[in-house]
């Protein structure tokens, strides 16, 4: 009797537990019960920032506004890095490249003594100089703009940084090179006239040949009486166009 009282027990408990578990079940689904929304998702407006979102377009300065102004002292500092593998002092020695005494208005790839790779002689071909524009770009990032030198150096990424230095390489042996006269229009978008320059409307893009104002001197690339400014191009030629790739060599740097 005893047994069988026991088993009663046991089995009503099961079977409370399981109804306590079912009703339980029902119960969560209804109390819980969603219904999907008819369109997945909520649609939210978002307005897209206008100006100042995206990278800034690099520009090529005004020469005749930004030179003048330029710190030839930290353009100097600047090229401290630089004196592992040149040399910049009057005695044009080379080194692993070529010296950089006098390089600005220089034809590329023509310093005595130093053997140029395929890369930069393909570049001097169509390039008869060094003018501001073409080491505004190359000191940027001279691999991507001379496509098959060898580059051990990443460029100058600051606007101001390069030219500063381009103002320390003019004073540095070719002090003569002509600055152009300044281009109010265009030094509007310079960046070193101001901290926000790039993309303005009707500024040059990086890799554009730069209009001259009306009655402004020679630009930094016109022939002078030294014969070191760099002539104009034939019909469909752009004077800024980067050299065809070859293969490369030693050098990384203007020459």
């Amino acid at each position: 009797m005893a047994d069988e009282l026991t088993f009663n027990k046991v089995a009503g408990a099961v079977l409370a537990t399981g109804l306590l578990i079912f009703g339980l079940q029902n119960v969560t689904r209804i109390a819980f019960e969603q219904t999907p929304p008819k369109t997945p998702g909520d649609k939210i407006a978002i307005q897209e920032a206008v100006g100042g979102g995206g990278p800034a377009v690099d520009v090529i300065p005004d020469w005749g506004t930004v030179l003048p102004k330029a710190d030839v002292a930290a353009g100097r500092a600047i090229t401290a890095k630089c004196v592992s593998c040149h040399n910049f002092d009057a005695s044009g020695a080379n080194a692993i490249g070529p010296a950089l005494y006098g390089v600005v208005g220089r034809p590329p790839g023509t310093h005595a003594g130093y053997t140029y790779d395929d890369a930069m002689q393909a570049f001097a071909k169509t390039h008869p100089a060094w003018t501001y524009d073409l080491l505004y770009q190359f000191l940027k990032a001279p691999g991507s703009f001379m496509a098959g030198t060898k580059m051990t150096f990443v460029g100058l990424p600051s606007q101001q940084d390069r030219i500063n230095v381009i103002a320390y390489l003019r004073s540095n042996g070719s002090p003569s090179y002509p600055i152009p006269a300044p281009n109010p229009a265009k030094a509007a978008a310079s960046p070193a006239a101001k901290a926000q320059s790039a993309g303005a409307p009707g500024s040059p893009a990086l890799g554009a040949a730069p209009s001259p104002a009306p009655g402004a001197a020679p630009s930094a690339g016109a022939p002078t009486s030294a014969g070191r400014g760099a002539p104009s191009a034939g019909p469909g030629a752009s004077p800024l166009t980067p050299a065809p790739a070859a293969e490369p060599a030693t050098t990384a740097t203007p020459g």
